[in-house]
């Protein structure tokens, strides 16, 4: 799995990441208030569970007052699901055009993913290239 981003790195560092992942798939995109210490009945210790709950209020808050974060979407977000699509077509071996017009995505873009997942391994070595190294 990606690394989280952001708050959400906090939150899984804190309360594990599947709360990190519930946390995004509730509220990414949007603004929360953040109480020092939350209520039984506060939306995110109906979510998380209410120890994993104060974790998190203790560890965005310090303590020491409320505040208000933005959530990002995450993994669970629709540009990562995109991304996903996109990464899986690659890996089958579809061509740029295919894929950009499947997808949405510009060749260009199409282009720079297939870049990024070679330099990370996950695509096989193309034998018909020769090596400098």
């Amino acid at each position: 799995m990606t690394p989280l981003p952001g708050i959400l790195a906090e939150i899984a560092e804190v309360a594990g990441e599947r709360a990190a992942l519930l946390i995004a798939a509730a509220r990414g995109g949007t603004q929360i208030y953040v109480p020092p210490v939350p209520e039984l009945d506060h939306w995110l210790c109906r979510l998380i569970g209410r120890a994993e709950a104060r974790a998190v209020c203790e560890q965005l808050t310090c303590g020491v007052g409320p505040r208000r974060v933005d959530v990002p979407f995450g993994p669970t977000g629709a540009y990562a699901k995109l991304r996903e699509a996109v990464d899986t077509l690659i890996i089958e071996g579809r061509s740029e055009r295919d894929i950009a017009l499947a997808t949405g995505y510009t060749a260009r873009s199409v282009r720079r993913r297939r870049a990024r997942l070679a330099g990370e391994g996950r695509l096989p070595k193309d034998e018909r290239q020769l090596s400098w190294l």
